[in-house]
């Protein structure tokens, strides 16, 4: 199978030479070959995108919203087909690739009222006889470039929003996994968008550059690694383009005295472990307080050692592969600098295959027993690994919280609401979980990354969407 781009309406073949190859992460079979659109492919998208926006930015905004309408039909109608296929080319289980299209469609949905949402102010006689109006207009031409571990949901943060504000769109989704972009752009060919409103371009790092880089494009969304964050971000605000661009994480838990250890257990196992820990608000480091350690870190291994491991399709699998042998490569050499002198390794995951699947990019749960000074416990693993920590109290746990560079998630087990209001008022995170174990907001909700899991102003879904994908306009008026 050619990946194919979505241009001016339809799926087109790239006329590119280089190529590459996509694989199934928990068999590392050939699913598919990627073309790395040109350059110039990339300018005539983008052109292509400029001559359909002002017919759309005019078309009202009741009837913009039609077609996403449309889509929701359309996404319910093929949930299963979706979800299996991002199980197939991204190896999370099934279960949660469900959960990931639910989240999706969910954006469409609230983008669906974007007839209020859009909505602006006024006053009447701000003056003697004179009025004043504020309107929201959209920008242009707008790109978004997403990450391999929600290909489905993460583009429906942006897609949804982007056109329903009156901007043309173009989607740049991540070389590993894009299959599920194929389908939903499928969807979309049906769902009636005007030629050229939303189009898909694949390719690398070239393509990404190619369109920040366009005059013609106003603005940039991703989500991605930190350090390409910044980059992204340093190159798009230098050229006078909008950006949002959602970095890693290293998310934080804290574990009070008295909680119900099994529940807390459990939810820990699912955040830290779920998707194989390749997510923004994995849980990555637990903070137990007081007398909490011994017996949380026992009932951690239990639930580590006895995770069944597997092809995500597979109805009995709880954690597939991770993306990857390089990223496997990478978390092992990671674990493989900390010293397994003190006993470090609590649960060791590494080295262990899956029977059937010789080939796939397997790496078991691992729990460790870190200080806060440890860059295993500091640094994005983006693995299944789990680092435990003892705290003497809420206040020196809060401390090690909020001693790190990332701000994406905090989350608090606990049965006392004073420990809970504190710590929702002091933990530098954009996202608070209270006996949560992943505070993922709902797409009526901004997803609120802090620090340097986040770089711009406006964030993700719902009215920061609608924000940072339409420009203000103040009319002052006399008749």
């Amino acid at each position: 199978m050619i990946v194919n781009n979505f241009v001016n309406g339809s799926f087109v073949a790239s006329q590119a030479e280089d190529t590459l190859p996509v694989r199934n992460p928990a068999t590392n079979e050939r699913l598919a070959t990627l073309p790395l659109t040109t350059a110039s492919e990339v300018d005539a998208v983008v052109r292509t995108a400029q001559a359909a926006y002002p017919e759309w930015r005019s078309t009202p905004v009741v009837d913009r919203v039609q077609p996403l309408f449309r889509l929701k039909a359309l996404l319910e109608e093929s949930f299963e087909d979706i979800s299996r296929t991002v199980t197939l080319e991204c190896g999370k289980t099934l279960a949660e690739a469900r959960g990931e299209v639910r989240r999706g469609i969910e954006n469409v949905e609230v983008a669906c009222g974007m007839p209020s949402l859009i909505q602006g102010w006024n006053n009447e006689d701000i003056a003697r006889g004179i009025d004043e109006h504020m309107i929201r207009q959209p920008l242009g031409v707008v790109a978004t470039i997403t990450p391999f571990n929600f290909p489905a949901m993460i583009p429906l943060w942006f897609l949804p929003y982007g056109v329903a504000t009156g901007n043309s769109f173009i989607l740049k989704p991540s070389e590993k996994v894009p299959l599920t972009s194929q389908k939903l752009f499928g969807l979309i060919e049906q769902a009636g968008f005007p030629s050229g409103v939303v189009q898909l371009v694949n390719g690398d790092a070239d393509v990404v550059n190619a369109l920040i880089d366009h005059p013609l494009v106003r603005a940039i969304s991703f989500v991605g690694s930190t350090p390409v964050a910044k980059l992204v971000y340093a190159r798009a605000t230098a050229k006078g383009k909008r950006a949002q661009c959602q970095g890693g994480a290293k998310n934080p838990v804290v574990i009070m005295p008295g909680v119900d250890v099994e529940g807390a257990a459990n939810a820990m196992a699912e955040s830290a472990f779920g998707c194989a820990g390749q997510r923004c608000l994995a849980l990555s480091t637990a903070i137990t307080v007081g007398d909490m350690h011994d017996p949380f870190a026992e009932a951690m291994a239990d639930l580590a050692t006895s995770r069944r491991v597997g092809n995500g399709l597979a109805d009995d699998t709880e954690m597939g592969p991770v993306i990857t042998d390089a990223s496997r490569q990478r978390i092992e050499g990671l674990l493989a600098q900390v010293d397994d002198g003190n006993g470090r390794f609590l649960v060791d995951g590494r080295g262990r295959g899956v029977d059937g699947y010789p080939d796939g990019n397997w790496i078991h749960p691992t729990i460790l027993n870190t200080d806060p000074g440890m860059p295993v416990a500091r640094e994005e693993i983006f693995g299944p690994v789990l680092s435990l920590m003892r705290a003497d109290d809420l206040d020196q746990a809060i401390d090690w919280v909020n001693d790190r560079a990332f701000g994406n998630m905090a989350c608090l087990f606990t049965r006392d609401g004073k420990a809970a209001r504190e710590f929702r008022h002091r933990a530098d995170a954009g996202n608070i979980g209270i006996n949560i174990g992943v505070a993922a907001p709902m797409a009526f909700f901004p997803f609120s990354g802090w620090n340097e899991s986040f770089f711009g102003d406006l964030h993700a879904q719902s009215r920061h969407g609608v924000e940072f994908y339409t420009q203000t306009k103040v009319v002052v008026e006399r008749w």
